[in-house]
Order: C-alpha cells, then structure tokens, then sequence
C-alpha cells in the first residue's frame, strides 16, 4: 500500500514507472476486482472499464464501458453514459472488424443515442450524427431488432427538426420493417 500526501506526487510516481509496469498492475487490479469483488463489478463497472483500458486488454475494457453505460442509463445519469459509451465505442474501432464487433457497436450507439436524445433533446446535431452512424453500420449486420430503433431515431429527429419529406421516408421504413418482422413471425407460427 502506498499513500501520497499530494496527487502530484503520486502522479509523478505513476508516470514514472514503465508503460508495460503500468499496464501490468493495471491488469492485474482489474482481474481482482472481476474475479473477487462482484458486487463492484456490478455497482461500478467504469472501475473496470478504466482498468482493463488502462492495462490495454481493450475488447474486456469496451465491454464493460459497455455496461457502465447501461447503469448509467438504468440509473437516468445520462451525462455519465454519455461519458462512458463513445469510450467503449472508440475501443471497439481498434479492434478488428466482425460482425459482432459491429453489432457490440451498434448496440452501444443505440444506447448513446437515447441518452443524447435525454440530454441534448431530439434535435440534437449529436443525435442526428450518433443514429446515422448507427445506420450505416446496421446496413452490414440485417438486424431489424437493431435497425427499427435506429430508424425511429432518425424519424424523431427529423421530425423534430421539421424535415418532414425525410421522417416521412424514414417512417415508410419503419412501417416496412414491422410488416417484415409480423411476416417472419406469422410464418414461423404457421409452421409449428
């Protein structure tokens, strides 16, 4: 245990030791706060977050800015998930391109998105930004659990925005993709 009497000095101690020093005690925080302390992995998952981001184990470190995001969220700290998840969504970048990296991605700019909408309102440039992005990475993975918020996102903000001939095309969309995923489901009922 060490303590400082000032955080400069304990700064300049951090900063002076080794990247690889570092990463190492960083790692090894974070697998002892995962393995024995649950209930902070739970409570405070940015704990986490910044650990495993700091030991450079970058697909555990997205994960759980993932789920700081989420609680964040649960808890209506929008501010902190607006923190959190371009964090985790920045790590996800890094890593090489799967189609379930692009739907962990996808996800967390879902949940971006609405915490924008919370804070900044639907007419937000951010919120515009955030769901088009979102669309365009959707287009790869034809999920229409994912796309359907992604595009009444979009619709609620142009709408909102009174671009009415495009939320009017984005609505057409939506109407589509429900009438797609009612057919599917009918179809898998008649079949059973």
């Amino acid at each position: 245990t060490y303590t400082f009497k000032h955080a400069l000095i304990q700064d300049t101690a951090y900063e002076s030791l080794l990247k690889s020093t570092r990463q190492h005690y960083h790692q090894r925080i974070a697998i002892v706060l995962e393995t024995q302390f649950p209930e902070m992995t739970e409570a405070q998952p940015e704990l986490l977050a910044h650990h495993f981001t700091e030991a450079g184990l970058l697909e555990k470190a997205a994960l759980y800015w993932y789920q700081a995001g989420q609680t964040a969220i649960e808890r209506s700290a929008h501010v902190e998930a607006i923190a959190h998840l371009p964090r985790g969504v920045e790590l996800l970048k890094t890593l090489p391109e799967t189609s379930e990296r692009t739907q962990r991605e996808v996800d967390m700019l879902i949940a971006l998105g609405a915490s924008l909408i919370a804070i900044k309102g639907f007419a937000a440039p951010e919120v515009g930004q955030t769901y088009t992005y979102a669309r365009q990475l959707c287009q790869s993975l034809e999920n229409p659990r994912q796309l359907f918020p992604i595009l009444r996102g979009l619709h609620t903000y142009y709408n909102v925005r009174a671009e009415h001939q495009t939320a009017y095309a984005l609505g057409e969309q939506l109407l589509t993709l429900a009438q797609q995923v009612q057919d599917s489901i009918m179809l898998l009922a008649a079949h059973r």
